[in-house]
């Protein structure tokens, strides 16, 4: 008989305890973890946060509102209640990895490059500018030494 190797989706999955980005609404760019799965387009979430600003209210929302990040919370029960989740979710440190992603440190400059001034902008253009000249001339030294 064929052996045959069945290997796992590196899908993202609706599953309860998926952290979910809200995309649009009142509580965008916010976290929250999935509790229960309504429907297929529905699923009911919780984000406790230990800022008061980051935290989003248990309620059923679509999943089209929402991304589904890599971040997941293990073996938590469906319907857990908010106390629950919210143990959980400091139990696995899901603010401070999702602090640490890459994902979010780009949401963090993307924000902050939208939020500068013209003459703030025009800055970053010169500092890049004189970093890329900086660079170049290295490599041609670089270059110079390797033909010699």
């Amino acid at each position: 008989m064929a052996e045959i190797e069945v290997k796992a989706s590196h899908w993202r999955l609706v599953e309860v305890g998926r952290i979910v980005l809200f995309l649009n609404g009142p509580h965008t760019g916010r976290l929250a973890a999935i509790v229960e799965i309504i429907d297929h387009k529905r699923v009911l979430v919780d984000g406790p946060s230990s800022k008061s600003k980051a935290a989003v209210p248990r309620h059923a929302i679509s999943i089209a509102n929402v991304t589904l990040t890599p971040i997941v919370i293990p073996k938590l029960p469906r319907a857990a209640g908010t106390g629950a989740v919210a143990k959980a979710w400091g139990k696995e440190g899901i603010e401070e990895k999702w602090d640490q992603s890459t994902w979010a440190k780009k949401r963090v400059q993307k924000e902050r490059r939208q939020g500068l001034s013209d003459f703030e902008r025009f800055k970053v253009m010169r500092l890049r500018k004189q970093a890329r000249f900086e660079v170049r001339k290295a490599h041609a030294k670089v270059r110079a030494s390797a033909k010699a």
